[in-house]
């Protein structure tokens, strides 16, 4: 059953109309008890947000959140040093603007202060799992780069 089908189902049962007749459901259906009149709204809540969720995620660039290859890196330094306008190299790379000058800050190509997007985790490490992360890619991206 898909989500819009399913949503047009609830919202049916809690306005009190069978969803396949769309006649009133009768009087005292255990469908009028309170907790679960808020069942299906927690239910109808829940697929609107997945909905939503689905249709920000499918305007996302492909790559997002995705580990970088050593290739992909070795090409987007090949395109920063030869002046490729950074919005052309995001969109080749199915990234943001905001990872790709993440990843050259990472890669020693920029400074924070040369990004033009906002580095939303600061200049320090969260926590120890991420700061192991950050100083494992920082010591492939070196390798790569050099």
């Amino acid at each position: 059953m898909r989500d819009q089908q399913a949503r047009h189902i609830l919202q049916a049962l809690v306005n009190g109309i069978d969803p396949f007749t769309e006649h009133d459901l009768a009087a005292g259906t255990v469908l009028q008890h309170a907790d679960v009149m808020r069942a299906m709204l927690a239910g109808c809540s829940a697929l609107e947000e997945r909905t939503a969720r689905a249709s920000r995620r499918s305007q996302q660039p492909r790559n997002i959140g995705k580990a970088w290859t050593p290739e992909e890196q070795e090409r987007l330094v090949q395109a920063f040093k030869s002046g490729e306008d950074l919005e052309k190299v995001a969109a080749r790379h199915g990234r943001t603007i905001r990872g790709i000058e993440s990843r050259l800050e990472i890669l020693g190509m920029i400074t924070s202060e040369q990004r033009t997007t906002e580095n939303r985790f600061g200049n320090n490490e969260r926590d120890g799992a991420r700061s192991g992360a950050a100083r494992k890619n920082r010591a492939n991206a070196k390798k790569t780069a050099a």
